[in-house]
């Protein structure tokens, strides 16, 4: 593990860092960084962003040609693929010079009576940022209501408007972006905020309603608990859920008499988790109660607590997730041994008596696979999404009655890298304490095992997230330039199921740098990748990842791209009053126990910096992030320049109008890539190609 930068690493230019002259001797930690309010704040972040322009100058070819390279080989002009409802087929559309999309529907029947009812394209017009948290459409199809952020800092306005052309009409401001419709065409259900943006509470307000004001349905006063909203797909059921991440509770309200009181389906017990589904007359819970992989339990509608075991717990299979219609059920299940999701179709009859239980068939392994839109309760043709490294999104719908597959959509990719020409290996590498850790690398067909590669290593490992694969047109660019991408499904991540989980956060964390550590080594011993030019990459908790796997092993990687980095994580632990950081305490543990102090200290990656080898790395950080806050990167930016014992250079850029998920935009998104994807290419020596 002694990767060392190739001989053309030498920086483009060289740069004096802002830190010296940023420098404040009685704050060493760079704790004053997160005053927002403090002008020098602001001004330190635009001098480091000014050194980053200046260190990227000569690479700026090369980004705008990533660029046009991504644009020309993904179909810009996308149809979204429609969706019948009750009344209307909806679809969305995106020309393909615009950043966002407009939104259409027609009459069931009548496509030449399309009309556009919600232009998104149009809206962002009338600001510097724009999501869409959440867009729904009453059950009678005449309202529709959605909520937008338009600053990055997930803050979301209320819009409602009478389909179909009425003028939006804002109700609320500073709210949660979910929203639930009745079934009573009148009744909308949101989420607000207490003061560290937790959302604590569900609101109903009534549409016709003047002046509009929300009645609380639902509080929660554990602060390490967050509410959600949903609705059985039988659309009998609204369920309120609140839930902490390892304990969850629901409850209950009729869906057509949306004020009556919430019924709390089962008390909340520690370390349990469960969702409820519905079919008339009974409800579905899936649960972890004396079943570490979830099992699924049955209870009749008028005794909801009373659960009966149906589907049992089984050591090498977690279940994921459960979907009712009124023929039976969709099961999510994740096989330990394969790391492969698949869906299970069990139907049933009146009388709950087993008609079907079979797997749908996958299109490769490993792949991703999900159910789709089924807004029908009785629909028997089920969409499918299907996706892995070398196939591209596609929908297939799949008929229960005659087995038959139809592909309906597949993502169109335009240039010289077809699929095709691409290949996927899965390997096994061996971490520090036996375990296997899976290991996906994908590559050119051609190059692939005839030579060790220059290779991009990917990495997230919390709170229970899938890496399942995905297809990237923006990886064609790296792919066809011959760099190999890998990811590492470490512990910490959800990829071998619940256990996978479980044995890489609190107490466990070290597993998840240590697996990465490990991913990396077998990529190199297997002969897939050149030793001394592997990069990784970490997002957010991914972030986190990567920052601590440097500190254990500087010299592994000749680069690292951070984006948002969870990286100040025991000061971030000990602020409660910080956005997230009393939710987080079941991932990351309490820092006001010693012992939990303790290990979040002997990880937390800025607390650990040294004197250390470090490779070239680029900090990508948002002024209106309110999960990693700007000043996470900004002050492991800081402090490695400090340092100044790098192999390469650090480098900041704080995107001063974006929140977590970075630029709203497409196209702006797309280059910020192609930026990240250029700093890549020339750690690994093919700035050039």
């Amino acid at each position: 593990m002694k990767a060392q930068p190739p001989s053309v690493n030498a920086a483009p230019s060289s740069t004096a860092s802002p830190a010296e002259a940023f420098r404040r001797p009685q704050d060493p930690d760079w704790h004053w960084l997160e005053q927002r309010d403090d002008q020098q704040v602001e001004a330190f972040l635009k001098a480091a962003n000014a050194q980053f322009d200046r260190w990227f100058t000569p690479l700026e070819p090369l980004v705008e040609t990533l660029y046009q390279g991504h644009l020309a080989r993904r179909e810009l002009a996308v149809t979204g693929l429609p969706t019948p409802l009750d009344h209307y087929t909806y679809w969305s559309e995106t020309a393909a010079d615009a950043d966002y999309p407009r939104w259409w529907r027609h009459p069931l029947g009548d496509p030449s009576a399309a009309t556009c009812f919600l232009d998104l394209q149009a809206r962002a017009a009338e600001h510097h940022y724009l999501e869409l948290g959440d867009m729904t459409i009453s059950p009678n199809e005449q309202w529709l209501a959605w909520t937008e952020d338009t600053n990055g800092d997930e803050y979301f306005d209320l819009y409602l408007k009478h389909l179909p052309d009425g003028e939006p009409r804002k109700l609320l401001g500073d709210i949660g972006p979910e929203l639930t419709w009745a079934e009573d065409n009148r009744s909308l259900l949101l989420t607000r905020y207490d003061a560290t943006q937790r959302p604590d509470s569900i609101w109903r307000l009534s549409i016709d309603a003047d002046p509009v004001s929300p009645v609380l349905m639902f509080k929660e006063a554990d602060p390490e608990f967050w509410v959600g909203l949903g609705k059985t797909r039988s659309r009998a059921w609204l369920v309120l859920e609140t839930a902490s991440k390892d304990t969850s509770e629901c409850h209950l309200v009729p869906a057509q008499a949306p004020a009556t009181l919430p019924r709390c389906v089962r008390p909340r017990e520690n370390g349990v988790e469960y969702a409820i589904e519905h079919r008339p007359g009974y409800f579905y819970v899936l649960h972890n109660r004396k079943a570490p992989h979830f099992q699924l339990d049955i209870a009749r509608q008028d005794t909801p607590d009373d659960w009966q075991p149906l589907i049992a717990h089984r050591r090498e299979h977690t279940l994921e997730g459960v979907d009712a219609f009124d023929w039976g059920l969709v099961i999510t299940e994740r096989d330990h041994n394969e790391a492969q999701v698949h869906l299970r179709v069990i139907e049933l009859d009146a009388a709950h008596r087993l008609l079907r239980d079979e797997r749908l068939p996958l299109p490769e392994a490993p792949c991703s696979l999900m159910l789709g839109d089924a807004p029908h309760f009785d629909e028997r043709r089920l969409r499918l999404r299907e996706e892995s490294f070398t196939l591209p999104v596609r929908w297939i719908e799949h008929d229960l009655d005659s087995g038959e597959r139809r592909l309906l959509k597949v993502q169109p990719i335009h240039g010289d890298l077809q699929p095709e020409q691409l290949v996927c290996r899965r390997l096994w590498a061996t971490s520090h304490d036996g375990e296997r850790i899976p290991v996906s690398v994908v590559a050119r067909t051609d190059l692939l095992g005839q030579r060790p590669l220059p290779t991009l290593l990917y990495g997230y490992g919390a709170y229970g997230e899938v890496l399942d694969p995905w297809f990237s047109v923006a990886r064609l660019e790296l792919l066809s330039r011959g760099v190999a991408f890998a990811v590492a499904h470490v512990r910490g991540g959800g990829d071998r199921g619940e256990p996978w989980y479980l044995a890489g956060k609190l107490e466990h964390k070290e597993n998840s740098f240590r697996d990465f550590l490990a991913a990396r080594d077998a990529l190199v011993e297997a002969g897939l990748a050149d030793d001394a030019r592997i990069a990784a990459y970490g997002a957010s908790a991914g972030g986190l990842l990567v920052g601590a796997s440097l500190n254990l092993a500087p010299q592994a990687f000749c680069a690292a791209v951070l984006d948002v980095p969870f990286v100040d994580v025991l000061r971030t632990m000990e602020n409660p009053d910080l956005p997230l950081t009393t939710a987080e305490y079941t991932e990351w543990g309490n820092p006001s126990e010693p012992a939990v102090r303790r290990r979040l200290r002997a990880y937390s990656p800025l607390d650990n910096l040294a004197n250390l080898p470090y490779p070239s790395v680029f900090l990508q950080g948002s002024w209106h992030d309110s999960r990693v806050p700007y000043w996470e990167p900004a002050k492991l930016y800081a402090r490695l320049s400090e340092l100044a014992s790098a192999r390469g250079p650090a480098l900041l850029r704080t995107d001063m109008a974006a929140g977590h998920g970075g630029a709203s935009g497409r196209f702006k998104a797309w280059h910020d890539n192609a930026r990240q994807d250029a700093f890549i290419l020339w750690a690994l020596g093919l700035a050039e190609t």
